[in-house]
């Protein structure tokens, strides 16, 4: 069996991102694309020093007068462009507006008391205080976002702050999905006998929502080699992955195997992990002599979602452009016992509480839906790793292994 390590490394060697082809989109549609080049500012910000507070903009030089009282000058609100600050004066001002040349710092209005048209202060400010400094966050010049990052609304809103109002991103990745088992139903439909509900077709779904890519479902296929075979030749045709769950096994019904190998070619992958064992790569043949990348999942669903979540979504991401596809592991504290490791590298289904540990469902079993519901992410064990009350494990969160 390979290991997880040893499979990820081959399928990443095989996920060559697109050159040169880029798209321009507007600040508002950015948000969970891939940015295709660095962002630089060309202006600072804040462009100007500006105040933090709403308050009063004094000269420190004024010294004792501003504890005697001082009169106001001039009145600045954000947006407006004020006047020099005369000396033995202050000046009103809100926050975010510009600091008058002549104030050095900013007094908090809570900490002034006024007088008729003259202000007193209970504090002696000291140079720079509640000043936002020209270019403190960003300087003119500067790097503020990278090529290959997936953009968040962060990243997005940073960039509207220097001015930017479309960035080049990576065209978004065409996949396809379909399902074979004349055992499958969809719910809705009535359950007969030896029927299953396809739940792997909106687990797949909802997971490929969650990255940048254009997805394809093409539903559940008769369970027959011509079927297969035709379903492949047109997913292969519009798409550059194309997934199925089950069916990549050689029993008489598991014709995705042999459909794989007469449109393109197979390797079929025995992984140590546990969950999702089985693992199948590929590739499906084009009329113009490329192809299409494939990969077949287990049918189990949570092997499902553990082999997407540790090889589909970042072959995707990296065929996207993103530079950094490995999920964040965090040590925490283990509130179980975990008496026999397995042979395998397993990942187990847990949930965070309140006193800081990890909680561990209790059936860890491949078909067991439930434990990721109940789970908020997976513990990365060692093969062969028993887990102890207190002891430290690696914990994948699923908001990060999934998103």
């Amino acid at each position: 069996m390979l290991t997880m390590d040893e499979a990820l490394e081959r399928l990443l060697a095989r996920a060559t991102p697109p050159t040169g082809a880029t798209q321009d989109v507007d600040l508002m549609d950015a948000t969970g694309r891939v940015l295709a080049t660095d962002i630089t500012s060309s202006i600072n910000v804040p462009s100007v020093d500006n105040s933090s507070m709403d308050g009063y903009a004094v000269r420190t030089a004024d010294g004792a007068a501003l504890a005697d009282g001082l009169p106001v000058s001039q009145r600045i609100p954000a947006g407006s462009v004020p006047t020099p600050l005369a000396p033995n004066s202050v000046a009103r001002i809100f926050t975010g507006a510009e600091v008058p040349a002549g104030a050095d710092a900013i007094i908090m209005q809570e900490q002034a008391v006024v007088d008729g048209d003259r202000v007193r202060f209970t504090v002696a400010p000291a140079a720079g205080e509640w000043v936002r400094t020209i270019g403190c966050d960003i300087e003119a010049g500067s790097r503020i976002l990278t090529a290959g990052m997936r953009l968040r609304p962060q990243d997005v809103a940073l960039a509207a702050s220097v001015g930017v109002a479309t960035l080049a991103v990576r065209p978004r990745l065409r996949v396809a999905t379909f399902f074979t088992g004349d055992e499958l139903a969809m719910p809705g439909e009535p359950l007969a006998p030896g029927k299953i509900y396809n739940s792997n077709r909106y687990l797949l779904r909802g997971l490929l929502q969650a990255l940048p890519v254009e997805h394809t479902d093409l539903g559940i296929v008769p369970d027959t080699l011509e079927a297969t075979r035709d379903t492949l030749r047109r997913a292969a045709a519009d798409n550059d992955l194309v997934i199925t769950t089950g069916g990549v096994s050689v029993g008489e019904e598991d014709h995705v195997k042999p459909a794989v190998e007469a449109e393109g070619h197979l390797d079929l992958w025995n992984l140590a992990i546990k969950p999702g064992k089985p693992l199948a790569f590929g590739g499906v043949r084009r009329g113009d002599a490329s192809e299409a990348a494939f990969i077949g999942l287990p049918g189990n669903p949570v092997s499902s979602l553990v082999t997407f979540a540790f090889f589909v979504r970042p072959l995707l991401l990296r065929l996207a452009g993103v530079a950094d596809v490995t999920p964040v592991r965090v040590p925490m504290r283990a509130d179980f016992v975990w008496p026999k490791g397995d042979r395998r590298r397993e990942f187990l289904r847990v949930r965070r509480n309140l006193q800081g540990g990890l909680d561990l469902f209790p059936n860890q079993l491949s078909n067991v839906l439930t434990s990721t519901v109940w789970g908020d992410g997976v513990i990365d064990n060692p093969p062969g790793q028993t887990i102890a009350q207190g002891d430290m494990v690696q914990f994948i969160s699923f908001a990060d292994l999934l998103t």
